[in-house]
């Protein structure tokens, strides 16, 4: 099961895309509550955004990014059929990518 949900809606020439990520975001400060020991730092580092194959963005994440980032974008000159592809990877080398058409 992917870590990456990707929602896209037409709005005329331009495409509204919504992308929820499923990751912990640890910034390594906290405590674990039962044991006392500080949790290692585990968050994505960066996210790739990719329209037909041409990297559209790509996005530096810290330890201030939330757990479960949510990003939303409009996507210029889409037609319907057009793919959006979404990849991260975090500071432990885990990754994860998900694709798309747009309707």
């Amino acid at each position: 099961m992917s870590s990456i949900k990707i929602r896209s809606k037409r709005l005329d020439s331009a495409s509204l895309v919504r992308i929820l990520l499923t990751h912990p975001m640890e910034t390594g400060r906290r405590q674990d509550k039962a044991s006392g020991e500080t949790v290692p730092p585990h968050y994505i580092q960066e996210v790739k955004i990719e329209h037909n194959g041409i990297l559209a963005a790509r996005c530096q994440f810290g330890t201030a990014v939330s757990r479960d980032p949510y990003i939303s974008f409009r996507l210029r000159d889409t037609k319907s059929g057009d793919s959006v592809k979404v990849s991260w990877l975090d500071n432990l080398g885990q990754s994860d990518s998900e694709s798309i058409l747009i309707p």
